[in-house]
């Protein structure tokens, strides 16, 4: 299984991203997909998830500026990106679990928001 993330890029403070992962090679439908980020000598921090049945978390800093969305069945994720701040600068991964709670990671695409 191999997870394509696209969508990141150069963005004025206040703009907006959308961030897209697609799955290939599953045959199984997913059961939390998600999106992580890092930002520069941070640690890996989960930004919000998306469960089968449709509940969301969202991380506090983003909450109400992040939209995840997606497709269980099709192992697509969305995150929608508004008013972004400096400070949401990071390498962003998407993730998926499957029902066996294995982990597939895409390879990540940077955002890079200026003040």
């Amino acid at each position: 299984v191999q997870l394509q993330a696209s969508g990141g890029g150069l963005v004025q403070a206040g703009g907006s991203l959308r961030l897209s992962c697609a799955a290939s090679g599953s045959t199984f439908s997913s059961l939390i997909m998600g999106w992580y980020r890092q930002a520069p000598g941070k640690q890996r921090e989960r930004v919000a998830v998306i469960s089968s049945g449709g509940n969301t978390i969202y991380l506090d800093s983003v909450q109400g500026r992040f939209t995840i969305s997606g497709d269980h069945a099709k192992n697509t994720v969305y995150l929608q990106m508004n008013s972004l701040k400096p400070e949401d600068t990071a390498v962003y991964y998407c993730n998926i679990r499957d029902w066996y709670a294995s982990d597939y990671w895409g390879q990540g695409t940077l955002v890079t928001v200026s003040s």
